[in-house]
């Protein structure tokens, strides 16, 4: 209890802005997720395992880390009424679902979704989006990209760092860009999402000899610059590291 009271009371640090909340856990801090799992465990997993389960007819499972939770059931009427449920269930505890993130979704497999179906068929969990698709021997698999809206914030961030620190040493720059691309293969490189790695790769490379091109006149990166820049300093490839 005394480190977690050190870990609320540290707060964290977005940009350059400092935030140290007195009444909640800050978005981003280390002890979040694991506050998170302690206190949803009566919250909802039990829950789900003691009075949920038992009570339905179709299969079902709960994934979650932190806040973030994920119920799937092969019944609608059994996922209606557990979506009913939840935030009378929350609100027990004094917290209350996300209205806009929570939604009731037909994830089955496109060649068994009703006619008229509403939706894509596909949902966010964790930064990835889960859809369906046929793997190479022409079964239905449930595959995973990065979302959207995740890439888009990794490629600005990676141009606005880029033009920040645009004064560094070549060196330094190149050390930093690294860590940084390769901290994104940590999470996002799983089975199937190469080509979204691909991107970010690119975008990244994209920003450094732009934005190193602006530093003066002289140093513009062009024909052969290039190819001697990228062989001196090449930006780690993209890598598969999660066979999920």
């Amino acid at each position: 209890m005394r480190l977690m009271g050190k870990w609320l009371k540290a707060g964290v640090l977005e940009g350059e802005t400092f935030l140290q909340p007195e009444t909640w856990s800050p978005q981003g801090a280390v002890i979040s997720p694991l506050l998170g799992n302690l206190f949803l465990h009566p919250v909802l997993d039990e829950w789900y395992v003691r009075v949920v389960k038992p009570r339905l007819r179709g299969r079902s499972c709960l994934i979650g880390y932190g806040d973030d939770f994920v119920i799937g059931c092969e019944r609608e009427d059994e996922a209606r009424r557990i979506m009913t449920a939840l935030p009378k269930r929350f609100a027990r505890f004094g917290l209350t679902i996300h209205p806009q993130k929570t939604a009731l979704i037909a994830f089955s497999k496109p060649s068994l979704r009703q006619e008229g179906a509403k939706g894509k068929g596909t949902f966010e969990f964790l930064g990835f989006t889960h859809y369906w698709a046929q793997s190479r021997r022409g079964y239905w698999v449930i595959k995973r990209r990065t979302a959207k809206k995740r890439v888009r914030r990794t490629i600005q961030a990676l141009w606005q760092w880029c033009c920040s620190n645009r004064h560094l040493k070549v060196m330094e720059q190149y050390r930093v860009l690294c860590q940084k691309l390769r901290g994104h293969y940590q999470y996002y490189g799983i089975r199937g999402n190469y080509r979204l790695l691909q991107e970010v790769f690119q975008q990244a490379e994209r920003a450094w000899r732009y934005w190193l091109s602006r530093r003066s006149q002289k140093g513009t990166l062009t024909g052969d610059k290039i190819e001697r820049w990228r062989a001196r300093f090449p930006l780690p490839a993209p890598r598969i590291l999660h066979n999920i």
